[in-house]
């Protein structure tokens, strides 16, 4: 893959990011390593420097909120979890993907 289409890739990936967040978020509480690990898992490359800043604005926005857990080895975890603000915001952004899923299959068969 040249890196045009990488950086394409790249590109689109941080423009979902926050929304995934949010879908994994909805399914269990969830730690910072823990997220990342699930983004991978889903070739949602991301590393730790780009996940903290999206996690404190979506807390900030109080679309998250996080608890501390002690940990059975190392120190305690952070854990987030979705607020009720940010399931309504996950229902506008599943319905803003479905529009523009829609949209771009329509482009595509024209």
């Amino acid at each position: 893959m040249d890196t045009t289409s990488e950086n394409v890739r790249a590109q689109m990936r941080k423009g979902v990011l926050e929304y995934c967040i949010l879908c994994i978020l909805s399914r269990k509480e969830a730690y910072a390593s823990s997220i990342l690990d699930e983004l991978k898992a889903a070739n949602m490359i991301v590393v730790e420097g780009t996940l903290y800043p999206l996690l404190i604005r979506q807390k900030n926005q109080g679309l998250l909120s996080y608890r501390w857990e002690e940990s059975p080895q190392g120190p305690p975890r952070k854990y987030y979890v979705i607020t009720d603000k940010g399931r309504a915001q996950l229902a506008e952004m599943d319905a803003a993907w479905q529009e523009m899923t829609e949209s771009i299959q329509t482009l595509k068969r024209s």
